[in-house]
This record gives structure tokens, C-alpha cells and sequence, in this order.
């Protein structure tokens, strides 16, 4: 930091905010920290009373912290998302699209375990809406070492840290099990849930069948509904180890591969994930998700609906953060359930 003459700034970095006061009009900064002096800025300057300011010299190899807040943007941006125009050194990443969002969590821990750096995204495998805020990135100091943000990139990779992948599924077959439906002893209370959740992802076509407890009954209809096309089917109920819960060996039975059989989330224990060789997922929803308002199936669902193929892994962690606290007015997802 040196003291200069106003006359000759141009080009120079300040180092505090300049007030300009306009009697009755306004009281607020005219020129902000970090701001590149311009030929242009000089009269102005100059009226306000400046006749000397404080700059930084830019050296060689050091950038200015606009420029190092661009070079981190850079390692963030991916196809549907657009910056904000820097504003005090900061830069934020929006959604252009609905979709889901992902995070490489470990490349990003690495470029933020350099000093005087930082990138903060919200949470990774989360449903984004276009217009949603999706990360924020800025360096430190006023002005940075460049070999910071070469280490950086190296620390990043030849891919974007964050990725929005938008919604695929469309066409969903419902499959209703249980007698006491099937026979109009109680209300299908299941499917409207279940096509209200699905919506929001992207979803338009929806298909119901009714199959009472039959394992066999159930297993032809997830067959039928493969062989039909459906980018998801979804089983409702009988997932439970009573003697009439059939689900589970219907769905593998059906010829799809079972991934989970079980899911260390509260509400939604008894949850089971299959696939079909072409990537066609089954899913066995336990009753839990006809009435709680979040379940290990909301957990899931954006995965799915951004037809990402989840393994047993992904179901492995989320017992961390897998327990909902029951509040008294639910908040999710604006709420630790879920998040690890």
C-alpha cells in the first residue's frame, strides 16, 4: 500500500472504500475496496476532495482480487448456471435450469484447503429451481499471489467442481398393493402423495394399477410396465415383514436387480431400490411416505428424477443426518435431514 496523487491512480487498486456525499441526495460509497482506478475516475475523485489516495501497487505474478474471484468461478461453472457480475470481490453461481445439483465435495475441499481462498455452494445432491443461488467464490486479500490459483486448477481438475443435471423422468407406473385397496375397503391415500412428489421433479404421465397382495400379481404388473416404457415404477405399501407384505420379492422377482433392501433413514426403514439392466429403477415405498412430509424417499427422489444410478454406498451414508426430527411444522428441506 502506497500513498500516490490523485492524477496519477490510473490503474492502481484502492484500498478503502471513497464516500461521496451529495447534500440531500445521497451519502454512500462512490467507489469501493478493490476498485481499478480508470482515467475516467480521476475528476470525480478529484470533486469529491481526494487529492492523494491509498493503492495497492499490482505487481507481476499478483492479481487482483476480481480476478482471482473470476479464476475460482472458472473452476466452478458448468453447463445451466451463469455468474453474477463480480461485485466486491465476489462472484455467485446461479441455476439456469431445474434440475439436481451436485458438488465434488473432496476437489472442492481441496481447492479450499489452500489459504486465502474460499468457494461455498449449498448443499450437494439437493433439487435446484432455475433462478436458485448455487455457490459463492472469493480470494481474501485485496490482492493474491497467482500461484495460489494455479494450485488451485491443479487441486480441481480438467472438471467443473459443480454440475446441475436436469430432470429425465416423465412417464411413471404407480402399482398399488394391498386387499383392503384393491377391494375399496379403504382410500387409495398413497398414489396422490407419491404423483404430488413426482411432479415437482419433472414428471407429466402417470399410470395406475391395483394388484391387491399378490406376489405374482405385482411382479407381472412391474414387468408389464417395463416393457411399456416407464421411467420409473413405483410400488406402494406392503414392505413390512407382515406375512401379507409381498413387495419386496415381487420387485425381485421382476428380473431388476435389487440394490437395497432396507435404508439407514428414519422415517422409511423398510425402502427398496432395484434397477433393470437398462437403468430402469423400481422402487418399493413404505407406508411411511403416505404421511410423513419427508422420508427416505424425498432423499432419493432427485437422484432418481436426474437419472443418476445410486448404489448401496449412497444409502450406506445416509444414515449420517438419515434421523428426522419429527418437528412440529416440518421445514424440509430447509432442515438438517438428509444432509451429511
Amino acid at each position: 500500500m502506497k500513498l500516490i496523487r490523485t492524477q496519477d491512480a490510473a490503474g492502481h487498486v484502492l484500498c478503502h472504500d471513497m464516500t461521496q456525499i451529495i447534500p440531500g441526495v445521497s451519502k454512500d460509497a462512490r467507489f469501493r475496496k478493490g476498485h481499478i482506478v480508470t482515467p475516467e475516475d480521476i475528476p470525480v475523485l478529484l470533486s469529491m476532495g481526494k487529492e492523494n489516495l491509498y493503492v495497492w501497487e499490482k505487481t507481476e505474478g499478483m492479481l487482483h482480487e476480481n480476478e482471482g474471484a473470476a479464476q475460482l468461478c472458472a473452476l466452478c461453472q458448468n453447463d445451466h448456471m451463469h455468474p453474477t457480475p463480480v461485485k466486491e470481490g465476489k462472484i455467485e453461481l446461479v441455476a439456469d435450469a431445474d434440475g439436481l445439483f451436485t458438488v465434488d465435495e473432496e476437489r472442492l475441499y481441496a481447492v479450499n484447503a489452500i489459504d486465502e481462498l474460499i468457494i461455498a455452494t449449498r448443499h450437494g445432491n439437493t433439487a435446484v429451481r432455475r433462478g436458485d443461488k448455487l455457490a459463492g467464490m472469493r480470494v481474501i486479500p485485496l490482492v493474491i499471489d497467482g500461484k495460489k490459483l494455479e494450485k488451485a486448477r491443479e487441486a480441481a481438475g480438467d472438471e467443473p467442481l459443480l454440475a446441475i443435471r436436469p430432470w429425465k423422468i416423465r412417464k411413471v407406473q404407480i402399482i398399488v398393493t394391498g386387499s383392503e385397496v384393491e377391494k375399496g375397503l379403504i382410500k387409495d391415500s398413497f398414489t396422490p402423495v407419491v404423483e404430488d412428489k413426482l411432479r415437482r421433479y419433472g414428471a407429466q404421465e402417470f399410470s395406475r394399477c391395483m394388484c391387491g397382495d399378490d406376489m405374482e400379481r405385482i411382479r407381472e404388473a412391474i414387468v408389464k410396465a417395463h416393457e411399456a416404457g416407464a421411467d420409473l415404477i413405483c410400488c406402494t405399501g406392503g414392505m413390512s415383514v407382515d406375512p401379507d407384505d409381498r413387495t419386496p420379492g415381487a420387485i425381485a422377482r421382476s428380473g431388476a436387480k435389487v440394490v437395497t433392501y432396507g435404508a439407514p433413514v428414519l422415517p422409511g426403514a423398510m425402502f427398496c431400490l432395484a434397477y433393470f439392466d437398462d437403468g430402469t429403477p423400481v422402487v418399493g415405498l413404505p407406508g411411511c411416505v403416505m404421511y410423513a412430509k419427508a422420508t427416505v424417499f424425498d432423499l432419493a427422489l432427485p437422484r432418481l428424477a436426474a437419472g443418476i444410478r445410486m448404489t448401496r454406498q449412497d444409502f450406506i451414508r445416509m444414515g449420517h443426518g438419515g434421523l428426522c426430527l419429527g418437528c412440529g411444522e416440518c421445514r424440509y428441506p430447509v432442515c438438517p435431514f438428509g444432509k451429511n
